[in-house]
């Protein structure tokens, strides 16, 4: 695995495992955490998660969870402006969540280093939308969409098919110009998967962690969570911080998390013990 993962402005080293904080700027998160009418709080809570450790922060202005349906290009961009502008100096790159490429030029102009994509540059013109720039990408994989995609998903076997997908789409971007050291991947927790497909990948999740490219997890109050301690989003905490271990521990170099001094202070251990 390459040492440095290239970010727009930064180079980040993924020797150690990095702690990515969320800053949700939906009405609708299933986490209960949107800030989509105050840039200024969602400003604030960014540069909260720098101060509790987070080495990038994630911006989403579109909710992905099962159901909700997608919002306008423009409204997207309306959400995610002020508060890119709020945090570009904040010291830590700026990843943008979305899957539109008009969406991904935008930031990309005023200084966003990082596209996290749930479709995987699959969108008509995404790729293009990327390649030009300097900026990092993670590639995720998810069967179907948000809309339908926790409609009986399927597969022969979870984990072949999941790093089949990946290093499909990891070809495509490499061949579109993306230089590999700007390449993360993610096997999509929670999209299109059941409980038991999301345990087998979290359980297996070393066989996809040798590729090469720096593996992001993101497990944050998930309904794996829920589904096996009966809480809700905003208690699932705990149960959160065990699987991200398990996932640093079979490999994961990126976690995306809600709770970043948490995470931090788990990872303080893990580092500790395993070196």
């Amino acid at each position: 695995m390459t040492q440095g993962f290239h970010c727009g402005r930064y180079v980040l080293d993924v020797r150690r495992p990095l702690v990515m904080g969320i800053v949700n700027l939906t009405d609708d998160s299933f986490s209960g955490d949107g800030l989509r009418d105050d840039p200024a709080a969602a400003i604030a809570q960014g540069k909260r998660l720098v101060d509790e450790g987070a080495d990038l922060l994630d911006l989403g202005a579109e909710s992905s969870r099962p159901g909700a349906p997608p919002i306008a290009a423009a409204q997207e961009v309306e959400r995610l402006l002020p508060v890119i502008d709020g945090l570009l100096d904040c010291g830590v790159p700026l990843s943008v969540d979305t899957t539109k490429p008009e969406v991904m030029r935008t930031v990309l102009a005023v200084g966003a280093d990082m596209i996290n994509d749930i479709l995987a540059l699959q969108t008509p013109g995404a790729m293009e939308a990327v390649a030009g720039s300097s900026a990092g990408v993670c590639l995720m994989h998810m069967q179907g969409r948000p809309q339908t995609m926790q409609i009986a998903p399927h597969y022969v076997d979870v984990v072949s098919e999941v790093g089949d997908f990946l290093r499909s789409r990891v070809a495509a971007t490499q061949a579109a110009g993306i230089a590999a050291e700007r390449i993360c991947i993610d096997p999509g927790f929670g999209f299109g998967k059941t409980v038991e497909h999301n345990l087998t990948l979290l359980r297996r999740l070393d066989e996809l962690a040798v590729s090469g490219f720096p593996l992001l997890v993101g497990l944050s109050r998930k309904s794996l969570l829920g589904a096996l301690t009966g809480r809700a989003a905003a208690e699932r905490m705990h149960a959160g911080i065990a699987a991200q271990v398990l996932a640093v521990m079979r490999g994961a170099r990126i976690l995306r998390v809600h709770d970043v001094a948490a995470t931090r202070d788990a990872l303080v251990v893990v580092q500790a013990v395993e070196g």
